[in-house]
């Protein structure tokens, strides 16, 4: 079956339960135990069906990466200088050659040592190239899908301060030759700092040695996929000690819009709620952000008209929808639990990720000789806070 019969047919099952739920729905609002159990059997296939097109999804990207031609075409003309030998620093040819011989060889050869001279790290390490850097950057935002949505920004070092405008002035009426009232905008400073985070892969040295082995792959996607996770949990859930302060967290986070009348369920009107809560300026590129959990009790909220609030994408790369905006998920965000704040709706681009490039590798030879391995150290230094909590709002559960 292909993925766009996949896609009907998710549709139909769709309009199937929706139908199912406007006929067999009692008076109370509830439905009978055994309707309860057929809408249930519908919704594992609705799910199933959802997993299998994320997954064909998943095997085009692949496909259409592994269909991508191996080699460059030639550009240049014959004898001349390709553009990698024009590059400097960390970006040039041999920084990044060095680079991971020194990653691969045991012992690091003066040659190679010399030629990293430029990017080594005050605590021993190398500074990645540019090159593998940016191949890290897009690994990371695959695995964290708060990258997607914030504003990213570097620092080359210390705190940056944003300026941040805290009240607004007025235009006011003037008679004629009549002075003009002063009103100034006030300005307020958010600082982001760098936090560190960090992870340590251990390689065996048959496996190093080995130049079947893509070393650089390997450990782009790995670091990249731990990173990237501990990220996401610290831009939803972080505190601000000894990490960034995320969207959840009472102070520095986002407002509370909505607080639920229950403290296990959500209803149709809290949701509307909040998407109102929101200004109007914010909810034109706002997202919702949810748990998987949580979606399923959204699916059969509906509006004053009988229409349910969540719609199912049907075509390839679009997202499901709430009240006509995107809906994103994530295991980071809470589930439904007294007190738990457990959707999001805002612009996200006013949370901002400030990476402290650049990204330092490190190998430890002999911390792991007794086994025969090699160990990689990756650091980053990062922070990320929301500089309007105007600009996201949150439904919280009763406490």
């Amino acid at each position: 079956m292909t993925i766009t019969e996949l896609r009907d047919k998710r549709a139909n099952l769709w309009k199937s339960m929706t139908a199912f739920l406007d006929t067999r729905t009692g008076s109370d609002g509830v439905l009978s135990a055994e309707d309860d159990a057929s809408y249930a059997k519908m919704e594992k296939d609705f799910d199933a069906l959802t997993n299998e097109i994320k997954r064909m999804e998943r095997k085009e990207a692949l496909e259409a990466e592994m269909n991508k031609p191996v080699g460059t075409p030639i550009t240049e003309k014959p004898m001349k200088a390709a553009d990698d030998e024009e590059k400097t620093g960390r970006a040039s040819k041999a920084y990044n050659k060095s680079f991971w011989n020194a990653m691969r060889q045991k012992n690091i050869r003066p040659e190679i040592a010399n030629a990293l001279q430029e990017g080594t790290d005050s605590e021993g390490g190398y500074l990645v190239p540019d090159e593998f850097e940016h191949t890290l950057v897009e690994a990371l935002e695959s695995e964290n899908i708060f990258r997607t949505l914030a504003h990213v920004i570097q620092t080359a070092s210390g705190d940056r301060k944003i300026p941040v405008v805290a009240t607004k002035g007025t235009a006011s009426w003037v008679d004629e030759e009549g002075s003009i009232t002063e009103s100034d905008d006030s300005f307020t400073q958010v600082s982001i700092g760098a936090y560190k985070l960090g992870t340590l892969i251990k390689v065996s040295n048959e496996l190093l040695n080995d130049s079947v082995f893509n070393l650089e792959q390997y450990i782009s996607k790995e670091f990249a996929r731990r990173i990237g996770s501990k990220e996401e949990d610290a831009f939803f859930n972080g505190d601000g000690s000894g990490k960034p302060v995320g969207i959840f967290n009472g102070t520095g986070g986002a407002q509370v819009g909505v607080t639920a009348g229950s403290a296990s369920a959500i209803t149709a009107d809290e949701v509307i709620d909040l998407f109102y809560s929101l200004g109007a300026p914010y909810r034109k590129n706002a997202v919702w952000v949810v748990n998987d959990a949580t979606v399923k009790a959204i699916r059969k909220l509906k509006d004053g008209n009988g229409n349910y609030l969540w719609q199912p994408a049907l075509t390839s790369g679009t997202p499901d929808t709430l009240l006509g905006r995107p809906v994103k998920t994530s295991s980071y965000v809470p589930t439904i639990a007294s007190g738990a704040k457990v959707i999001a709706f805002g612009d996200f681009s006013y949370y901002w990720i400030a990476d402290r490039q650049g990204r330092v590798f490190k190998k430890l030879s002999e911390l792991y000789a007794a086994t025969d391995q090699t160990g990689f150290v990756a650091t980053q230094r990062v922070d990320g806070k929301l500089i309007l909590p105007e600009a996201i709002k949150v439904l919280q559960m009763k406490a």
